[in-house]
């Protein structure tokens, strides 16, 4: 969830690949070493948990710190789509520029799926369904995981956070918290890793005209790029369909045209 890049977050069209999440727009490239250690043992069942202030501020600075994320402004982002069920796999295209403009493209099959946010308007674009404005919920969504600062505004993007204990992920101890949007609705459930800090995974929902469906993303594979330490490959799955997306090209701070992120105009 670009709870990275949040991430991240958290973006990719419902249509393409029946409900891909916007966390996705998190993902980066590596750029460096992945800088994730091995799993780590279990914490003992009697330590003292920590303030989720400390969780949180753990989850920032493990992520770069906010000196280093503030550097950045814009991102370009070109990677891989694997889908086992469907026997295919795609390319995808991420572009984000501060603060809050994305525009996500997937090509599978030759078939073309957009989805974008100007900073007011969310939109998607797809052969089945052509233009098609965001609202409610679903808009509200896409403005949360839109925040090219995810990790530093955690606190204003979400009302409220709860910590409900450890749970194991993937072999790793994780703190699990529970946070509520702001302007209410379900909370995300977010794993932080005891040792790293770093978010290893996502329980999420996701709106669209569809209905509803419940998201679990594994944020994996950790590297530092340019200063901000980043997942460039997550694993999804729902009841839908799961998919691998793994990132391979990436560059900050590029001239992104605010254009670029409009609602296309309907043919």
């Amino acid at each position: 969830m670009n709870l990275q890049t949040r991430i991240a977050v958290r973006f990719l069209c419902s249509a393409a690949l029946g409900g891909l999440s916007p966390f996705a727009a998190f993902a980066q490239t590596p750029a460096s070493p992945p800088a994730q250690s091995s799993p780590s043992a279990q914490q003992p069942a009697t330590a003292p948990l920590p303030s989720i202030d400390k969780i949180l501020d753990k989850y920032l600075e493990a992520s770069g710190g906010r000196v280093a994320w503030q550097k950045l402004n814009s991102r370009e982002q070109k990677g891989v789509v694997d889908v086992p069920a469907m026997n295919t796999s795609g390319t995808v295209v991420v572009y984000e520029k501060a603060p809050s403009k994305v525009l996500v493209t997937i090509t599978l099959a030759g078939a073309v799926f957009s989805q974008g946010y100007d900073g007011q308007v969310g939109w998607s674009d797809d052969p089945q369904n052509g233009v098609r404005e965001q609202t409610g919920e679903e808009l509200a969504e896409t403005k949360r995981d839109a925040d090219f600062y995810h990790p530093l505004h955690m606190r204003s993007l979400y009302s409220s956070f709860k910590l409900n204990g450890t749970e194991d992920v993937n072999g790793r101890l994780a703190y699990l918290v529970e946070a509520t949007p702001e302007g209410g609705g379900d909370p995300d459930k977010l794993y932080f890793a005891v040792d790293t800090g770093l978010l290893v995974r996502g329980l999420t929902q996701h709106h669209s005209p569809d209905g509803v469906i419940s998201i679990e993303e594994d944020f994996m594979d950790y590297r530092t790029v340019d200063g901000i330490t980043v997942p460039f490959q997550i694993r999804q799955t729902s009841d839908r369909t799961d998919f691998t997306i793994r990132i391979e090209e990436m560059h900050h701070n590029i001239a992104i045209d605010n254009g670029k992120f409009s609602k296309p105009a309907v043919q």
